[in-house]
């Protein structure tokens, strides 16, 4: 049975990686499969799988819990600041009268509308890993630190930025930043010889909210790694010791 499985496994892993190096990562994945089958408790599909997905659900999680509480974006180091063309507006704009403090002001509003965007990444992040295959769980499990990071961001950038950015718009129109940033530019545009402009906050606002959260997570995935204490259930640690080992 195991020497079947691993025949599956190094025909499937052609399809996986790029052809001129197909035979190398071909070598080192049966030799890591067979490692994490050996042994007096060998693993199943299943218990690969299951681990990956708990410990993809413990990172995003965590991540998404930090993030979307008031300042996890604001008072954290995934801060958002404002694009430099919005600097430049705004450096230029704070010398009129009631735009004195806008940058502070702004770069507050934009931050609070991703925390609250933040609480609708949970169903798109549970979706894509829902989709986790044995073979996604074993190229993760045995892969570099942040190999379930990049997995996730891969495989769902396109969809959550989709998703997520109706979110940023009513999260700003609902923090009042797109009407600020309005005023900032019609106050902008009149002054004279000024390149007239009108960056879309939402779309930037959205990249950067995603840079901070796929950033989290791969804090989170790199310390359950590297952390066996963080381990808390008894199929993370039997599963991630055949990581250990490796």
């Amino acid at each position: 049975m195991k020497l079947r499985l691993l025949f599956i496994l190094a025909l499937t892993s052609l399809f996986a990686f790029p052809a001129n190096a197909q035979f190398g990562k071909l070598g080192k994945l049966a030799d890591k499969a067979e490692g994490v089958l050996r042994g007096d408790s060998p693993l199943s599909n299943e218990e690969v799988g299951q681990a990956l997905k708990e410990a993809l659900d413990q990172g995003v999680g965590q991540a998404v819990t930090s993030l979307s509480a008031e300042n996890g974006y604001y008072g954290s180091p995934y801060k958002i600041l404002l694009p430099e063309e919005a600097q430049a507006i705004v450096s230029r704009v704070s010398a009129l009268p009631g735009f004195g403090n806008i940058e502070q002001d702004l770069t507050e509003r934009i931050n609070r509308a991703a925390e609250l965007a933040a609480k609708k990444a949970t169903p798109i992040f549970v979706d894509a890993i829902k989709g986790l295959t044995f073979r996604d769980a074993m190229n993760l499990l045995m892969g570099e630190k942040d190999a379930a990071t990049r997995y996730l961001e891969t495989s769902t950038s396109t969809a959550l930025t989709g998703e997520f950015q109706p979110v940023i718009r009513a999260a700003l129109d609902e923090v009042n930043a797109n009407e600020i940033w309005n005023r900032v530019v019609t106050a902008y545009n009149k002054i004279p010889l000024v390149k007239k402009t009108e960056p879309e906050l939402d779309v930037y606002v959205t990249s950067r909210a995603l840079d901070g959260m796929f950033g989290l997570i791969e804090v989170k995935e790199t310390e359950l790694r590297e952390k066996p204490a963080l381990r808390n259930t008894e199929l993370l640690r039997k599963v991630f010791a055949r990581q250990d080992a490796k």
